[in-house]
């Protein structure tokens, strides 16, 4: 690891022009409120219909008109454990492509400054918890979602190279699993948390007497909400330039079975829990060390719970019956 210190700089934003790749997602949405609370620099988005990212000549011909002064990378092809199992080439190409078309164009351009977010998927599956940012390809990954963590640590790896190549200001965080308005509620395709949130609100509706739960209820989860993750994503715009990537967590988990009782009362379903264990449980335990971002002076601020009541909330208003 680098000295930390001599990796804090500072970095005003001030009358910057600061592209969010991936602002239609549940993370790009959140920069970009987050960044639109701060009203100091102006906010760059496009959609799809616009650059379609996976093309390296729409991105180089875009990125070269609008000359962003920062850029923030959250854009991805993600999904849960059953996506990523069925859907392993799309996930390894997707990500490979629209990182590498960014980061490049990006560094042609000479842009100041880049964050690039990946996820914590990155580490190995049994690598010794809490999870520090040394324990980076130290063993084998998760099977059911090696695809998707092997782009995203390309990703790292390809700012670090621009940064020793070329000097370039390109950092990396790596967010640990997030929760929030603008989630995915698709049962195909979501996380653990909000595929639990939908399935709750409609076993109460339905007067149903049990929940389905994936796996036994035992590994452990750390869960990050992305208004949180958007407020560290920006202090480490403003205040980090550093070589090695940076983990953005909460700093506790949870079992599954905690997380569903958890989710039940917030949604107030009274049934019980069924755990179907044939399907499978993937890593063991994912507790992510964000001691290095702790000791710059961030820390989140919303709890587990507050978090989900805001989620449900965000849920029933856009998911109607």
């Amino acid at each position: 690891m680098t000295n930390q210190s001599s990796d804090m700089k500072p970095y005003d934003l001030t009358g910057k022009r600061v592209w969010v790749a991936g602002h239609r997602g549940m993370v790009g949405s959140a920069l970009v409120r987050r960044l639109q609370e701060e009203n100091v620099a102006e906010v760059i988005t496009a959609g799809r219909d616009v650059v379609d990212l996976i093309r390296q000549d729409q991105v180089e011909n875009w990125l070269g008109e609008t000359k962003p002064d920062a850029i923030i990378v959250a854009a991805a092809k993600v999904g849960g454990i059953l996506a990523n199992d069925t859907y392993p080439a799309d996930f390894l190409y997707d990500n490979l492509m629209i990182e590498a078309n960014i980061l490049k164009a990006a560094a042609d351009l000479k842009t100041e400054k880049v964050l690039f977010l990946g996820s914590s998927c990155i580490y190995p599956k049994f690598a010794e918890q809490p999870i520090k940012e040394e324990s980076l390809l130290t063993g084998a990954l998760e099977p059911t979602n090696e695809w998707y963590a092997i782009a995203k640590i390309a990703g790292i790896k390809l700012c670090q190279a621009y940064r020793r190549q070329h000097g370039l200001d390109f950092i990396s965080g790596m967010p640990t699993n997030l929760y929030g308005p603008f989630d995915n509620f698709d049962l195909k395709k979501s996380h653990v948390l909000p595929a639990l949130i939908r399935k709750a609100d409609t076993a109460k509706k339905n007067g149903e007497a049990s929940l389905e739960v994936w796996g036994t209820g035992t590994p452990k989860r750390e869960f990050l909400y992305v208004e949180d993750l958007a407020d560290a994503c920006i202090f480490l715009l403003k205040n980090y330039s550093g070589y090695d990537h940076v983990n953005i967590g909460y700093g506790d988990d949870v079992s599954i079975r905690e997380l569903a009782e958890t989710v039940n009362r917030v949604v107030g379903f009274e049934g019980e829990l069924r755990f179907d264990t044939s399907k499978p449980d993937g890593t063991p335990r994912k507790l992510m060390s964000s001691e290095r971002l702790q000791n710059m002076g961030w820390k989140a601020k919303t709890d587990l719970e507050t978090g989900i009541r805001q989620a449900y909330q965000w849920y029933k208003e856009n998911y109607p019956e």
